[in-house]
């Protein structure tokens, strides 16, 4: 797995034509970097069928092909599932994570007998996917109770995605409470908004240089990161390849510059707004509510 990984979100934003994204994901991967982050809703599908044509002529297996689903019902996450192995043209999908657990009830919505961990676990049977993850922005006591809640249901989750920078270290800190216990139970922790989409940047107390090897300096799987032009590739390529483990002063220097800044998580908008929260904007993608709670109801 190459330690940095492309997201999918920007491989369709208004700025990028398909013509450079197709360019950005294979000279990412004839450059080394292995681990292709996609999502099931990223503009409306385009970022996945861009990563299928991108990932024609022999480069398919060359990658670690990712994607996430918002679907907590059976129904809904098949037909999620089934959608992006069709725009993304492949049988199989590496790794497919449970979207955007942002809310308590999220978890006993997927565990439920009807719910989105059964299609997935069919689809792993079928051969349509290999492992299975979660991820989330939000709170990292959530991430705990995901984990809690699959225990209780005797599952274990390969892999779960978080927001991991320099930021995140001082508010509501997944590194905090959530990196340690993957690294505990074996479960590939993958890192994000690592540069809150340049958000982080524009608190002026830190370089995109110092984001990703903060981030790269943890004990994570994988550091994903949004490429949006040749120029942010070659920036990615250049951290893994001036990277040197941080020393403990290197590190907590990097902390004392974010630390009033990250106070009050203004810079990570996705922990206390909903402003990234698609699943909030579109509930309809989250499918129907567990029919036996639904027929509880008077």
């Amino acid at each position: 797995m190459s330690a940095i990984g492309l997201g999918g979100w920007h491989l369709a934003l208004k700025h990028v034509d398909e013509p450079l994204a197709l360019r950005i994901v294979r000279a990412a991967i004839d450059g080394g970097i292995n681990f292709m982050d996609n999502c099931w809703d990223y503009n409306d599908g385009a970022s996945e069928i861009r990563m299928g044509k991108a990932l024609r002529d022999g480069y398919r297996d060359k990658v670690f092909l990712m994607t996430k689903i918002d679907g907590r019902s059976k129904k809904e996450a098949t037909r999620q599932l089934n959608e992006s192995l069709r725009r993304m043209k492949v049988d199989c999908i590496d790794l497919v994570q449970h979207h955007e657990i942002l809310r308590y009830e999220d978890p006993h919505r997927i565990f439920d007998d009807e719910g989105a961990n059964a299609a997935l676990l069919e689809a792993k049977k079928a051969g349509k996917l290999r492992y299975i993850g979660f991820t989330g922005h939000k709170d990292p006591r959530i991430h705990l109770y995901m984990l809690e809640v699959a225990r209780e249901r005797g599952f274990k989750f390969a892999s779960v995605q978080m927001p991991l920078n320099v930021m995140d270290a001082h508010y509501r800190s997944f590194e905090e409470l959530v990196l340690p216990e993957l690294v505990k139970e074996n479960i590939g922790p993958l890192a994000m908004k690592t540069m809150a989409n340049g958000i982080i940047l524009k608190s002026k107390t830190v370089t995109a240089m110092e984001c990703l090897q903060y981030a790269l300096n943890l004990p994570v799987s994988v550091v994903i990161t949004g490429i949006d032009s040749m120029k942010i590739l070659d920036q990615a390529f250049e951290a893994v390849r001036t990277f040197k483990p941080l020393t403990a002063a290197q590190r907590e220097a990097v902390l004392a510059k974010t630390r009033q800044a990250a106070s009050n998580g203004e810079f990570e908008p996705f922990k206390i707004s909903s402003i990234f929260d698609g699943t909030a904007i579109h509930t309809e993608w989250l499918g129907e509510e567990p029919k036996r709670l639904t027929q509880l109801m008077p």
